[in-house]
């Protein structure tokens, strides 16, 4: 399939299309994650972080693309493996330093955000609680909710946790998480 031809299905809300490129890119950007202290699993996270992003841009309508899909997606992927790698660090020299997380104002915002996941509704309180309290992957989520797949439920993920981020942010000031 062609690019052109790929994003005009993508434009029609052809889901195939998404399927031929995690198929046909997939190694390419495993490689890029593991090659750099990335798990297989956490290849496949910045990978469908990275399509749904794409899909993101070409659905939008004002996309125009300069270079081939591939390219394009690599890119991405490296800016969002860039950034978890900086998470990870940043998370590393807090526990170093003999931190201790979820004191004062961090339990605060602890309480803020589980109070929000409880209001967000049954299937995206347990999505987000699998995933980033209880560390579940993405397959184990999927049959766990009776998903098709591990893809399913990482688009739900990311759907739920707008929900979240626009719920937070239409209770609470930037103040109210900013030290």
């Amino acid at each position: 399939m062609k690019d052109s031809e790929i994003l005009d299905r993508i434009r029609k809300g052809d889901e195939q299309a998404l399927d031929f490129l995690y198929k046909k890119h997939y190694r390419m950007m495993q490689r890029l994650v593991t090659s750099n202290n990335g798990s297989e699993e956490e290849a496949k996270d910045i990978f469908q972080d990275a399509l749904i992003a794409f899909w993101q841009k070409v659905i939008g309508g004002e996309f125009v693309l300069t270079s081939r899909i591939s390219t394009y997606l690599y890119s991405i992927c490296q800016n969002l493996w860039r950034k978890e790698l900086d998470r990870k660090s940043r998370l590393s020299h807090e526990e170093k330093d003999g931190e201790v997380f979820m004191q004062g104002d961090q339990q605060e915002k602890a309480r803020i955000i589980h109070q929000c996941i409880e209001d967000l509704g049954d299937t995206c309180k347990k999505i987000l609680t699998y995933y980033y309290f209880d560390g579940r992957s993405m397959d184990e989520i999927a049959e766990l909710m009776g998903f098709a797949n591990s893809d399913t439920a990482k688009t739900k993920k990311y759907k739920c946790k707008q929900k979240l981020d626009s719920l937070v942010k239409s209770k609470y000031s930037a103040n109210d998480f900013l030290d």
